[in-house]
């Protein structure tokens, strides 16, 4: 962590984080309004995270992270903007999802290039892969939505293929989504675009027929 981001840490966790811990999270406590969730899950760095809460004072946004310096440069953000729709949760997504989010309560999952563990050996250790997909749809309300970006093709392949089978879930698109207009690009996507990936999207909805599919 550099000093600033340590800084961050230090003096605004107790703001506007919460740890991974057990027990469902009241969200209209936490933020102090019924507005819809989303959850981003691994925001690296933060940036197009504040960016987004920003342009929606109207939805509330919760951030999962595990990485310490991302936190800290999330929480100089918050602060800066000062955003009160933007929390973070430190922690595991998996054990977080189960244990501290409610079931039918989150209005979309962002999840924006996530690590795509490249060598076969390690491929089950993608986030984006059943039963995890299946968790991801229980806590989605009708109609929520789960949108992935990543600049990675065979991973990204692999999560249309994991999604897609997953019960409950429908591709909004034929195959891969449209670029959202309204998502900033992130520093990881410029450095990808630098290299010449090929970025692809993902957007999947809840379709509440989990137990017919």
């Amino acid at each position: 962590m550099s000093d600033a981001q340590k800084r961050s840490y230090d003096t605004l966790y107790h703001i506007y984080c919460l740890k991974a811990g057990t027990g469902g999270i009241d969200t209209a406590e936490f933020f102090g309004n019924n507005h819809p969730l989303i959850i981003e899950i691994g925001f690296g760095m933060g940036r197009a995270t504040a960016e987004i809460a920003e342009q929606h004072p109207e939805i509330n946004y919760l951030g999962i992270e595990v990485h310490r310096p991302g936190i800290g440069r999330l929480l100089w953000e918050i602060e800066k903007r000062e955003l009160q729709n933007l929390r973070i949760i430190e922690g595991d997504a998996v054990e977080i999802l189960k244990y501290r989010i409610n079931d039918a309560s989150v209005s979309a999952f962002h999840i924006f290039f996530p690590d795509p563990w490249p060598k076969k050996r390690h491929h089950k250790r993608r986030l984006i892969t059943r039963p995890f997909t299946d968790l991801l749809e229980a806590k989605l309300i009708p109609a929520g939505y789960i949108y992935m970006v990543s600049d990675w093709a065979d991973y990204a392949d692999w999560a249309l293929r994991e999604l897609s089978s997953t019960p409950g879930l429908a591709n909004k698109y034929q195959l891969f989504a449209d670029g959202q207009n309204w998502r900033p690009l992130t520093e990881f996507e410029l450095k990808g675009i630098k290299n010449q990936n090929k970025i692809k999207e993902l957007y999947f909805l809840k379709t509440g027929n989990a137990d017919e599919k």
